[in-house]
């Protein structure tokens, strides 16, 4: 070493060649890739969850309101939240039905009320259009609910509603096919 350089710090530049740089972007690329799918269906499967669970707290209340105010309480799909009609994806509401009618007329009050999903789930049965519990939590609305998305039946998740009030979550069969079942066999979407 010569004198002129003995007190000098030597300076080292560092960085990426633009080959590495590839490779990198390459490697972060397979791993978007991979795991783009999984998070798609992680988001579709929270939102038919979430549904569900939307609809079953609302079921559920309304039996709890009916026995507790001793009283008719009806849940309905609604499109506006005033009225019964539409499909049960655009929402719902709870009210008291003195009269049973499954519409709200004189002083039936709305206690609950649920927005439209917009988020690809449909909600719908064959035999379901509102459910009226009466003062001790029947009712005469028995039948199936269906929770589907663009997925299909594979997909589903469905809501049976006894005669007795109960709600309870279908389930697969016999067969196995994890298409679950309501009493009539494998649940159809939507």
């Amino acid at each position: 070493m010569n004198r002129r350089n003995a007190g000098a710090v030597e300076e080292i530049q560092r960085g990426i060649t633009l080959l590495e740089l590839m490779i990198v972007l390459v490697i972060a690329g397979i791993f978007v890739t991979a795991a783009v799918p999984s998070f798609l269906t992680m988001i579709q499967n929270g939102r038919l969850v979430d549904a569900h669970n939307s609809l079953v707290s609302s079921l559920q209340l309304t039996r709890s309101e009916a026995i507790s105010r001793m009283q008719t309480v009806t849940i309905c799909r609604s499109t506006t939240g005033a009225a019964c009609g539409g499909n049960w994806e655009n929402g719902w509401i709870v009210f008291t039905d003195a009269d049973a009618s499954a519409t709200i007329n004189g002083t039936d009050a709305i206690i609950a009320m649920s927005q439209a999903l917009n988020n690809g789930v449909t909600i719908r049965s064959a035999t379901i259009n509102q459910v009226t519990y009466n003062a001790r939590g029947s009712t005469a609305n028995a039948g199936t609910l269906r929770v589907c998305d663009a997925r299909g039946a594979s997909a589903a998740s469905a809501l049976i509603v006894s005669a007795t009030g109960r709600v309870r979550n279908a389930s697969d069969g016999a067969d196995a096919d994890t298409i679950v079942e309501d009493g009539g066999g494998n649940i159809v979407c939507p």
